[in-house]
């Protein structure tokens, strides 16, 4: 069941985040809720895949904003890395950056 302390365990920054909800911790779980059922981490898996850095670099960066403004840091900081790859259209292989980002979305899915 997701909790603060689920969220806490799983490596988020609960404090900032809960700053960012004015501190209302129903708010907070929904809105960490509502990212669950995203799917863009496969629209960036896909778009990467198809060489679509620039659609690759927008999907990317709303996932950081998204995974920041909610304090998941687990997500947020490969998030970010991905992010800033793409944003200098750097040719390289973002499979083990993939895999991270999916490892820890399902880590997050299963709490």
């Amino acid at each position: 069941m997701l909790t603060i302390d689920s969220l806490r365990e799983y490596g988020a920054d609960v404090d900032d985040g809960m700053k960012r909800c004015l501190n209302n911790e129903g708010f907070y779980l929904d809105l960490v809720k509502s990212v669950i059922p995203d799917t863009r981490i496969a629209e960036l898996e896909a778009a990467i895949a198809d060489g679509d850095l620039d659609k690759a670099f927008e999907t990317a960066h709303a996932l950081k904003g998204m995974y920041s403004n909610l304090a998941l840091t687990p997500l947020s900081a490969p998030v970010t890395e991905i992010t800033e790859l793409l944003r200098s259209r750097t040719q390289t292989d973002y499979s083990g950056l993939i895999d991270t980002i999916k490892k820890k979305k399902a880590e997050l899915d299963s709490l």
